[in-house]
């Protein structure tokens, strides 16, 4: 199967809420790590720390400021839904498919852009989220879950924070 690319997305709040038309920088998933050096080590060896992520941002740019787009601003958590239809194509049959991918995220607003203003052009209004927990599923399951707070890093159906938890008793 080929992935050929987003045909479209849609952006969402607490499932039900369309918020409008907007482009999305996901965030990065850099672990972090532990650098090991000494006797027997040829030099430094980084070591990712399972479980353990930098902080997590996503960007929303908007066409244009809007009520729902100044909703999002609110000092608090959002639970945003991020709707995507990817197109891929069997290379043997030629056959187009569409798959789904969902990214669900729970955030908080820590800055925004006022964007530009110009006429007969988008405003390109910038909203940046801290990320608390983000899931992703591609045809309705779970390939990656990362929640910070309560040590949970599923990827590819392993909870890599399973052990960390049991071995603190929780």
């Amino acid at each position: 199967m080929y992935d050929v690319g987003t045909i479209d997305f849609a952006v969402y709040e607490d499932s039900d809420e369309f918020l409008g038309i907007a482009n999305a920088t996901m965030p990065d998933k850099n672990s972090k790590v532990v650098s090991m050096s000494g006797a027997g080590i040829g030099g430094d060896v980084e070591v990712p720390v399972p479980g353990h992520y930098d902080a997590m941002s996503l960007t929303l740019n908007f066409r244009t400021y809007t009520e729902r787009a100044a909703k999002l601003r609110e000092h608090r958590r959002h639970n945003i839904e991020l709707r995507a239809a990817q197109q891929n194509e069997d290379p043997v049959t030629g056959v187009l498919n569409v798959s789904s991918v969902k990214h669900v995220l729970v955030v908080v607003p820590k800055s925004a852009s006022g964007g530009t203003l110009a006429p007969a052009a988008s405003a390109e209004v910038g909203i940046g989220f801290s990320v608390r927990y983000w899931a992703t599923f591609i045809n309705g399951i779970k390939v990656d879950e990362i929640d910070q707070l309560n040590r949970i890093d599923i990827i590819n159906g392993i909870d890599y924070n399973e052990p960390v938890r049991k071995a603190l008793g929780k």
